[in-house]
């Protein structure tokens, strides 16, 4: 058992999770945005408070930029500012749905000019990635019809697979395009990118650059999100998994909050099949909005949801599981996960906190720490950070 746990802390303390600007803005819901004191008003504080995030776990030493909500005039010092910090860029995320031009569309939009507009914000994308240092562009498409007849949909394809060709030839060599899927939302009758399989295929067309993008929050109901991510894993496809919990749709909301059982299937099946091991390249990201709870503290804690699902999932007996398996034991294969599921994992996290100098309790570390207060007090005035910034 010892030996045992000597693994299991040795992976936790090599797991890194990447943590978005964007957590760090105001945000809310359809209706309205809710603001909160001490929020950041530039990308550079918004980096300032994903190093207190890093801080206090250990694992979160990457931040993801959004372009246009963190463009700013000089990407390398904004690289520099974050290397001060502790931290790093992680992937750049573009932005093709904010646009009144993009209503009918961005890269599939029937229009070649619009099409034109939005390559070419990708392609800033890629500039921003060689000046910052990035290795990841993430491609979300909010691009769709809301009515039957309203455009082709296969037509809609073609200029999906020719826009994103352009640019994943405008990749370095140590580049990759992550893309991502989302089955509705905002377009409700075709999505054009709808689900992994529609990605997948865009993917193995493109090359070994171009990888998929899982989110939690991005399937209908009752999906089994730990099958694609397995059968990704598999075909060495899975770019990325972007972190989030949701009761009814892409809801945002703090990871494993509302089905923690769910979390732990899928670290599972990623930690069975190689997706810890910093060779097989999976870039682990919060892509979540924290709404009415405070900021900071709210994305601590979805790190350590993170970590205590991973935790679970390394305890898992594989050996056990693979001979009731094998065996065609249902009950007991079940019980070897349940097992592991089942266990208190927060006193060994404890230990791997203490063992890497850090505080047991990262929450009650940051509350400790007065960087809510401070911030509340000297960010006045400006613009904060949100929805659209």
């Amino acid at each position: 058992m010892t030996v045992v746990r000597d693994a299991v802390k040795a992976a936790l303390k090599t797991q890194r999770i990447e943590t978005p600007s964007w957590g760090y803005g105001n945000s809310g819901t359809r209706f309205k945005v809710f603001a909160q004191r001490g929020v950041p008003r530039t990308p550079r504080e918004k980096l300032d408070d994903a190093a207190r995030v890093h801080e206090f776990t250990g694992v979160a030493p990457k931040v993801s930029l959004h372009i246009p909500w963190d463009r700013v005039d000089d990407y390398a010092a904004l690289a520099a500012h974050a290397k001060e910090r502790g931290l790093e860029l992680g992937a750049i995320n573009s932005n093709t749905f904010q646009d009144d031009e993009y209503r009918l569309g961005s890269v599939c939009h029937p229009e070649a000019k619009v099409r034109r507009k939005a390559v070419d914000h990708l392609l800033e994308c890629v500039d921003i990635m060689d000046a910052t240092g990035s290795t990841d562009l993430k491609l979300w498409f909010a691009d769709g019809t809301n009515y039957p007849g309203q455009d082709d949909i296969v037509g809609r394809q073609v200029r999906l697979a020719e826009a994103l060709a352009e640019v994943y030839e405008r990749l370095g060599d140590d580049q990759r395009m992550l893309l991502e899927y989302k089955f509705f939302e905002p377009a409700f009758y075709t999505t054009d990118v709808p689900d992994w399989g529609t990605s997948y295929a865009h993917c193995l067309r493109l090359g070994p650059k171009a990888r998929v993008v899982v989110d939690t929050g991005h399937h209908a109901p009752g999906t089994n999100i730990e099958f694609i991510v397995a059968f990704l894993l598999r075909e060495g496809k899975l770019g990325g998994f972007d972190f989030n919990s949701r009761f009814y749709a892409d809801d945002d909301l703090m990871v494993g909050s509302s089905d923690p059982f769910q979390l732990f299937r899928i670290m599972h099946e990623v930690a069975k099949n190689g997706g810890l091991d910093p060779a097989t390249n999976v870039a682990f990201m919060l892509d979540q909005c924290h709404n009415i709870e405070a900021k900071i503290p709210a994305v601590i804690r979805s790190v350590m949801n993170v970590q205590e699902a991973t935790a679970k999932a390394l305890l898992v007996d594989t050996d056990a599981l693979a001979a009731a398996q094998r065996g065609g034991d249902v009950l007991g294969a079940n019980a070897v996960l349940m097992d592991a599921y089942n266990t208190d994992v927060r006193p060994l996290l404890r230990e791997v906190r203490e063992e890497r100098g850090l505080h047991p309790d990262p929450v009650a570390a940051y509350g400790a720490s007065g960087w809510q207060e401070r911030i509340a007090a000297e960010r006045v005035g400006g613009e904060q950070a949100g929805w659209g910034a």
